[in-house]
């Protein structure tokens, strides 16, 4: 093959790719076909024919009637394979309910993806009055949100250099109302106070408080916050609040060095080698 076809099929590949997670990240509601076009950039008869290739490997279905993309079965069986190596959602969902439950407020799992932060899980609290600014499936640049600010104040200085320099296009564009000057205050008080609080950067009556995740190496893990409305994230209810995230955050991290521990022995386990047979060199007369 040519080098311009192997361009040509990577990058197929790559929008193929791209609208898997669109799907995948609206996998409750499902996607129409306008609604993929338009969020992808593609091209109709584009978008149609990558659909089509997907559907035929079973990564996305489509509903009979509604004609809205779903992910597929295929989907859900490498999801299943995924699982055991990526179960933070998993260890964190006691949490998240404990967290719901305790305070009335909507609390949030998210992990790092390069220099975006994605929300895999948003639990709903009991409180009537909710705010909706982070729901399943978003991604934000690092910085924006709460639980996303937390993640970036763990990284070290350069790597968060490196962050807002990649992002400082998608800052300027879409979050304009949020000064890159704030960010920067925001990262000194979350090392200061050792969580973040988003007072209102994107939704002024939206506030939230986070907590960074981490692996027994140090290394980030995820994060976990909480949102409600402004009046709800004031002290002293700020700072009980984020002790109940800390304390939350400690039983996931107490897991995840479980984890870790029984991964490294299993390891261990299957490096020795196999014990010497006892009839090893003996020649048995029969």
């Amino acid at each position: 093959m040519s080098e311009a076809g192997d361009i040509t099929g990577s990058q197929s590949v790559d929008r193929a790719l791209k609208l898997l997670s669109l799907v995948g990240r609206s996998s409750e509601d499902g996607m129409s076909l306008n609604e993929i076009v338009t969020r992808s950039g593609f091209n109709k008869a584009t978008t149609r024919r990558l659909l089509l290739a997907l559907m035929r490997a079973k990564m996305i279905d489509q509903d009979a009637v509604e004609r809205r993309y779903y992910l597929g079965e295929e989907a859900y069986v490498l999801g299943s394979f995924a699982a055991p190596r990526f179960g933070l959602l998993e260890m964190s969902m006691e949490s998240l309910i404990r967290i719901s439950r305790q305070t009335g407020d909507a609390s949030f799992l998210s992990i790092r993806r390069d220099t975006h932060s994605i929300c895999l899980h948003r639990e709903e609290g009991t409180y009537p009055i909710r705010t909706h600014a982070l729901q399943k499936g978003f991604e934000h640049p690092l910085g924006i949100g709460a639980g996303s600010l937390a993640m970036l104040a763990m990284l070290d200085d350069a790597e968060i250099e490196e962050v807002m320099e990649r992002n400082a296009e998608t800052l300027a564009t879409d979050f304009a109302e949020v000064p890159i000057s704030d960010i920067r205050a925001a990262l000194t008080r979350t090392r200061m106070k050792g969580y973040a609080v988003n007072p209102g950067m994107i939704f002024g009556n939206s506030w939230g408080i986070g907590v960074a995740l981490t692996l027994p190496d140090g290394r980030l893990a995820g994060a976990i916050s909480l949102a409600a409305i402004d009046s709800r994230v004031q002290e002293p209810r700020q700072s009980e609040l984020a002790a109940t995230l800390r304390e939350e955050a400690a039983r996931i991290e107490c897991k995840l060095a479980r984890m870790i521990d029984r991964e490294h022995a299993d390891k261990r386990v299957r490096s020795r080698p196999a014990p010497a047979s006892p009839f090893t060199g003996r020649r048995i007369s029969l």
